[in-house]
């Protein structure tokens, strides 16, 4: 007993051993001949972040530019490969590179000892500086770490400001993912101030007469004042190549000019701030229709396939098989149990470890599989609201099991369940707005991206809400109308 409990657990370990991905798998330094016959390098980005990336337009398109994108262009020409860019939140750039989801970080990213534990970095390219971002009218108060001693500050999640913050004595952290919502958060008093990289943060003030920033007095080690590229472990030819496109940046002096550059695009953006509601919406619109298509793309397939997949998993829970009862409930609790945005990041992520999941495929994948629990339990409830009686009277007509599903318990149901089948719909809606996370280009998404181009805050915001109101609303009245045609009926 003891042999073969001991034969068990090795083989346990063995198993999980060989479905963990782990270093090795980059152990063969195939890197750059990898990214040569892929024929494309994919560098992911934090678009939030001038003048190391932003979006601005460029012959009336808008793209990811600035001084970092610069940077990857000159590496991806001089590789002889076609630069790909992913935007996506800033502390999901680490997970996507250790999933493969893109080849390396261009971020403005501070080679810390804590992230040189999980990632390889190039040569530094920048060296920086940190600044403390306040409100204009609280220049005179706050000019220094010590005084903002006990105040409610803000970090981007999972940067290296987060960890200078914690130098404020007393200090109270507001993390967020994203550095314009830090900014609204300080113009609307949720905070005091905000730490920031010091050329992002002299970007927002001179764009934004309501902000004033300082450097701060922080205590810093000399790898953390510059910035990066970030790539797996092992890939020691890509960095090679790497370095060797940065070394000709900083020995011909491209830097200035890169940002020379991101300056004007800057200045770009921002020739139109006296412009009214109207012309806003006129000059963003393409963005918003977009982001309102993608979601009402990812809600109309994920409702499709959840119905499908919560009609089987209803009739798995109703079945007399007590081992398809136990799957379908183990599912359906499993899924409910946990957050939709765990299991969308775990989606692209994780299975992404293993298959290159496009975001967009990803998203609904994950959003689809959600919603399936969902529309089980719906389903199931409606099933056994119908009188147990129209079953007995479907079979002693001698349809068989299906028949009576199909043509009497089915088309009963449907009245009842309906109505909780249209707010699934529109919670879905709403809820796709999480896939922005993995850089999904949906309505949040694109706001998202309105938000860094216009260094607007709250205009953008507004906009969106409009659309979610109007999507959902309308949507509403839809489904009212046939369900007062199923109670006519």
């Amino acid at each position: 007993m003891k042999k073969t409990f001991k034969a068990f657990i090795a083989f346990f370990i063995l198993a999980i051993t060989l479905l963990i991905p782990t270093q090795s798998v980059h152990a063969e330094d195939g890197s750059l001949e990898r990214v040569k016959e892929n024929g494309e390098l994919v560098i992911g980005t934090s678009a939030d972040f001038p003048p190391f990336e932003f979006y601005a337009e460029v012959d009336g398109e808008q793209e990811i530019v600035g001084m970092d994108m610069a940077i990857a262009r000159k590496i991806a020409e001089d590789m002889g490969v076609e630069l790909v860019i992913r935007d996506m939140e800033f502390d999901s750039l680490i997970p996507a590179l250790e999933a493969s989801n893109i080849d390396m970080i261009v971020a403005g990213m501070t080679p810390t000892a804590e992230r040189r534990k999980s990632v390889n970095f190039s040569d530094i390219y920048y060296q920086t500086f940190q600044n403390i971002m306040v409100r204009a009218e609280d220049e005179g108060i706050y000019d220094s770490v010590d005084s903002l001693r006990g105040q409610k500050v803000g970090v981007q999640t999972a940067s290296l400001q987060e960890q200078l913050a914690q130098q404020i004595p007393d200090v109270e952290l507001m993390q967020l993912g994203n550095i314009n919502d830090l900014i609204l958060a300080l113009q609307t008093n949720r905070i005091e101030a905000v730490v920031m990289q010091g050329p992002n943060a002299v970007a927002h003030a001179e764009n934004d007469n309501t902000l004033y920033t300082f450097e701060g007095d922080f205590e810093l080690d000399e790898e953390d004042q510059g910035s990066a590229i970030a790539m797996r472990m092992g890939e020691d030819s890509l960095a090679a190549a790497v370095n060797d496109s940065l070394g000709e940046i900083l020995e011909n002096g491209l830097i200035e000019e890169y940002l020379g550059t991101a300056g004007e695009y800057m200045a770009g953006s921002t020739d139109g701030d006296e412009e009214t509601s109207e012309s806003f919406v006129g000059t963003y619109w393409s963005y918003f229709a977009d982001g309102m298509y993608v979601t009402l793309l990812i809600s109309v397939i994920s409702v499709l396939v959840g119905m499908v997949l919560g009609f089987f998993l209803s009739l798995m829970r109703l079945a007399k098989n007590i081992v398809l009862r136990l799957i379908a409930s183990s599912y359906v609790e499993f899924v409910r149990g946990t957050p939709l945005m765990i299991q969308v990041m775990f989606i692209y992520f994780g299975v992404g470890v293993f298959f290159d999941l496009p975001a967009l495929t990803a998203g609904i994948i994950a959003v689809s599989l959600n919603s399936g629990a969902y529309i089980c339990e719906i389903i199931r409830g409606g099933l056994n609201s119908v009188d147990s009686g129209q079953s007995e009277a479907a079979r002693s007509l001698g349809m068989s099991k299906n028949q009576a599903m199909r043509y009497i318990l089915f088309p009963q149901a449907l009245k009842n369940i309906w109505p909780a089948l249209g707010n699934e719909f529109i919670t879905i809606i709403k809820e796709s707005s999480i896939v922005s996370v993995i850089g999904v280009g949906e309505l949040i998404f694109q706001t998202r991206i309105v938000r860094s181009a216009s260094f607007k805050g709250i205009l953008p915001l507004f906009v969106t809400m409009i659309i979610y109101f109007f999507l959902t609303f309308t949507l509403s009245k839809i489904l009212n109308y046939f369900e007062g045609r199923m109670n006519h009926d």
